[in-house]
């Protein structure tokens, strides 16, 4: 398979696979040949799905032979996070607990990409149960970024960043719950949306059931066409979900050409209170401008957010407890220090300190909700740094002291607690000696609702500042 095939996007695999100038199954054999010589570097996977993806891009392309079509990703090969379900698939959820793990059905994820045709590939690597920013656990070697092995590709979608960033797949599902499809879209210098909470139904996990506050699945690509494609199979209601939203989804293509011109965008390099990586806001904020050189207002209003992570933190935590706490008297030697961390706040939040946790999820939507009565956008940096080095979190950013479990993620989890929706897009790559050639991600953030707005504006972006082209080492 050359590398050119490996790199194409969704929209241009389609239209070679219906031409018959690409076989699905010399497509995916490629693929295979591809992840078995990098993810040995890269630990991007944590199963393949080998033998049933040939299988079925055979039958694929026997219905292509046939001028038939499954659906949209009709012989496309994709890979899925392994915290969703997959029948007949080891599902570890990134814990060694479930490293034998089988289970029985699918997710409603998997199944709405089985049944818009895509070969799935395998699953790819995450840490325990989504609960880092990072991709660590105890099932092996840790997940690495193609663009610095030593360093970490983000989390908790990390191994989908890093298959996709190494071209190891065409298409990448990723769930964020605080910034897990955004954190290794900057981190890896790919395209990530987070949907509006509730867009993409969340049935399909183990655990006992908790209320989902803040976690939504969503596309991750190498392009803003190809989040579309993904965003639009994934989409609308399903009744097992209590909390996913009613109405169908609007045409995620339908303005992707039509630019920002007299849009009215806000710019915040901290959100009023975040420790920020100079070369960070400098790149993110020359990135801003390029919307007025597209026609759009660009302003840097007063947005002034008191750090909303104590509130965050137990709410997140207390629904992880709530699904997986029932196994630390018998396991707890099997989860990991992140894992624990996670469990053992979630199990000490009493019914009060969740009360006022929630009412700060309140007003922190009633806040943004006004914000954007007179924006269109908030862009801001993805992430507070560059990819930093494996186990190696900073504790000062900016000149400011921050916690190193979450101080480099400032930007993302807010927006899971207002349930907007907000993407993060390559806009250029750190300077800084310590950093130099690491990408850096900037932040659109819409109302909710907006993601057909947010990937306007995307593709809008990408056409004036271009970033496919540009590839790691490893690839």
């Amino acid at each position: 398979m050359n590398r050119e095939l490996a790199f194409k996007s969704a929209t241009e695999l389609r239209q070679l696979i219906d031409s018959r100038q690409v076989s699905c199954v010399e497509l995916t054999e490629g693929f295979f040949s591809r992840i078995e010589n990098l993810n040995p570097q890269l630990n991007a996977y944590l199963a393949l799905c080998q033998d049933a993806a040939m299988e079925e891009a055979r039958k694929a392309q026997d219905e292509v032979q046939r001028g038939a079509s499954r659906g949209p990703l009709h012989g496309i090969p994709v890979s899925i996070k392994d915290l969703e379900m997959t029948r007949d698939v080891t599902t570890t959820l990134g814990s060694a607990i479930f490293r034998d793990r089988v289970p029985e059905i699918d997710s409603v994820v998997v199944e709405r990409v089985k049944g818009a045709g895509a070969i799935i590939l395998g699953k790819t690597n995450t840490p325990e149960f989504g609960l880092s920013g990072t991709t660590e656990n105890k099932l092996g070697e840790p997940c690495r970024n193609p663009w610095d092995i030593d360093r970490t590709p983000g989390g908790s979608s990390g191994g989908a960043a890093a298959a996709l960033a190494a071209g190891l797949c065409t298409l990448a599902t990723g769930s964020d719950g605080g910034g897990s499809i955004r954190i290794p879209a900057s981190f890896s210098g790919l395209f990530g949306i987070k949907p509006t909470q509730g867009r993409v139904p969340r049935y399909g996990g183990y655990g006992f059931p908790a209320a989902n506050h803040f976690s939504q699945s969503g596309p991750m690509s190498r392009t803003v066409a190809d989040t579309a494609l993904l965003l639009q199979v994934l989409s609308g209601p399903d009744l097992r979900d209590p909390v996913s939203m009613r109405e169908s989804p609007p045409d995620f293509f339908e303005g992707l050409e039509k630019g920002v011109d007299g849009w009215r965008i806000a710019w915040s390099a901290d959100f009023g209170y975040a420790g920020v990586d100079p070369d960070v806001v400098r790149i993110c904020e020359s990135a801003a401008r390029v919307f007025e050189e597209l026609g759009a207002i660009v302003e840097t209003p007063n947005l002034e957010i008191e750090d909303p992570f104590e509130a965050f933190w137990d709410v997140f935590s207390t629904a992880s407890y709530t699904s997986y706490g029932h196994l630390l008297d018998e396991r707890r030697e099997d989860f990991t220090y992140y894992g624990l961390r996670a469990f053992d706040n979630g199990a000490g939040v009493t019914g009060a300190d969740l009360s006022r946790a929630l009412l700060r999820v309140d007003q922190l939507r009633r806040q943004m909700e006004l914000f954007f009565d007179n924006y269109d956008l908030l862009l801001s940096p993805t992430m507070a740094v560059p990819a930093f080095p494996i186990e190696q979190r900073p504790e000062v950013i900016g000149g400011k002291q921050v916690d190193p479990f979450w101080g480099y993620l400032p930007f993302t989890f807010p927006i899971n607690m207002t349930g907007q929706t907000a993407a993060s897009i390559p806009c250029g790559f750190a300077e800084e000696p310590e950093n130099a050639g690491m990408p850096i991600g900037l932040h659109l953030v819409g109302p909710r609702g907006s993601e057909a707005r947010v990937l306007q504006a995307s593709a809008a972006f990408e056409r004036a500042r271009p970033w496919a082209e540009k590839l790691p080492p490893i690839s």
